[in-house]
């Protein structure tokens, strides 16, 4: 039997996710309109298939796979050497959620859950030109690699800072 390339990374990455442990959602920025400063919460809101209540992606293109962007702490550290910043505010990122203790990369195609919500990984979150702008110049090559991912939002729910981030692996079973 013969599989497509996105189903091939599906197992595989499923492979590596049963063995992940939980993370932790450290931060929460929600951008209210394009291009305007991030607003620091402890909680949200996630609303499926739209995104996160407040963030101005959240009805902007409904079922994108770009509803919510995570990034790792951990990832934040390397960018940090790269840049040689001592201490990015996530805000400057334009990520909606900071997560620590887990490698968000091995989170691909997976689903998983946050507080109330469950979400699915659809993609890496790649830097765009505006990182060269908030990190300085190399600031989007210093994120290559590191940029977390985006997720869509499957079941509604509430987080707030301190839940655990929990793999739920790739079967539709997971839902329930």
């Amino acid at each position: 039997m013969e599989y497509s390339k996105a189903m091939t990374q599906k197992q595989l990455f499923a492979r590596y996710a049963q063995d992940l442990k939980p993370g932790r959602l450290e931060w929460i920025g929600l951008r209210p309109a394009r291009k305007q400063a991030m607003q620091v919460v402890d909680a949200a809101q996630a609303l499926a298939g739209l995104g996160l209540e407040g963030d101005h992606r959240c009805c902007k293109t409904p079922g994108s796979a770009r509803q919510v962007t995570l990034i790792s702490s951990e990832f934040i550290d390397l960018i940090e050497i790269y840049t040689g910043i001592k201490q990015i505010d996530p805000s400057s990122l334009r990520r909606n959620l900071v997560i620590s203790g887990i490698n968000l990369n091995a989170l691909r195609h997976q689903l998983f859950s946050i507080g109330g919500a469950v979400f699915e990984a659809t993609a890496l979150c790649h830097p765009c030109v505006r990182m060269d702008q908030a990190l300085g110049k190399g600031g989007a090559a210093s994120m290559l690699g590191y940029g977390g991912l985006c997720a869509r939002i499957l079941r509604s729910g509430r987080l707030q800072l301190g839940d655990p981030l929990i793999p739920l692996g790739v079967e539709a079973g997971a839902l329930s």
